[in-house]
C-alpha cells in the first residue's frame, strides 16, 4: 500500500471508524497506555491517532501530540479534544509518520496504535519512531499480527490481497517485523479479544539500533 491508498481508505472509514473500531480495539489501548506509565510532565507521541479514541485515556499530567496522515480522521481526532476539553493534548498535526517534522529526542514515548500493518515500510516508520524518541525512552506498539494457529493463518494469507480494500495487511507477520526493525523488545503481551493482537514495548536504545547517517534507516 502507498500513502495515497492509505489515504483513500481511512477517507472512507473516518465517519464510521468510532462504531467499527472503537469497543473492539479499546482493550489495547487501554492496555498499551497502562503500560506506560506516563509521569507528568512526559512528552508523548502517538503516532496514526486517528479520530482520538485513545486521547481521554492519557493521564492530564502527560503532554500529547498526535499525528495522522489522514485529514479527515484528524479532524474527529480535534473535535474529541475540544468536546471532552483533553488539555494535556498539546498538538494534532496532518504528518506522514515514515518521515515526520520533529527534531531528534523530541519525545519521552512514542507510541503506534494499529498502525505498523498499515504503513507501507514498517521498518522506515520505526525507525523515525526511535530518531524521535529520546534515548533511553520507550517505544510501545500494538498491532494484528499473523496468527500462530495454522487455520487462521492460512485465512489471513487468502486475505492479503485485499489490503488495498481493508487498509492494512492481515497477514502481517510479527517475526519479519521484529527482523527488520531489530527492536530490543522489553515484553510481549497478547491483548483484546482472544488475544488476537499483540502489545509490544521496546527499549529505544539508539546505539543498538544503529542510527547512521541516513535518517530512515533501518536497522
Amino acid at each position: 500500500m502507498d500513502l495515497d491508498v492509505i489515504q483513500r481508505v481511512y477517507r472512507r472509514y473516518a465517519q464510521g471508524y468510532d462504531v467499527y473500531f472503537g469497543a473492539v480495539l479499546q482493550p489495547g489501548r487501554k492496555a498499551i497506555i497502562e503500560k506506560m506509565h506516563c509521569r507528568p510532565g512526559d512528552r508523548v507521541l502517538e503516532v496514526g491517532v486517528g479520530t482520538g479514541l485513545s486521547l481521554p485515556l492519557y493521564p492530564p499530567t502527560a503532554r500529547v501530540t498526535g499525528i495522522d496522515v489522514s485529514r479527515e480522521m484528524l479532524a474527529r481526532a480535534h473535535l474529541r479534544k475540544n468536546r471532552l476539553r483533553l488539555d494535556h493534548v498539546t498538538a494534532l498535526r496532518v504528518m506522514d509518520a515514515e518521515s515526520m517534522q520533529f527534531p531528534d529526542d523530541s519525545f519521552d514515548k512514542v507510541v503506534a496504535m494499529y498502525v505498523v500493518s498499515v504503513a507501507p515500510h514498517p521498518a522506515r516508520l520505526v525507525s523515525e519512531m526511535r530518531r524521535v524518541c529520546r534515548p533511553g525512552g520507550e517505544l510501545f506498539i500494538v498491532n494484528h499480527f499473523r496468527h500462530a494457529n495454522p487455520v487462521v493463518g492460512s485465512l489471513e494469507r487468502l486475505a492479503a490481497p485485499l489490503s488495498r480494500l481493508m487498509g492494512f495487511h492481515p497477514d502481517f507477520s510479527l517475526d519479519n517485523f521484529l527482523q527488520e526493525t531489530s527492536l530490543d523488545v522489553a515484553e510481549r503481551t497478547p491483548v483484546n479479544m482472544l488475544g488476537y493482537w499483540t502489545l509490544l514495548r521496546a527499549r529505544n536504545d539508539k546505539i543498538a539500533a544503529g542510527r547512521g547517517p541516513s535518517r530512515f534507516g533501518t536497522a
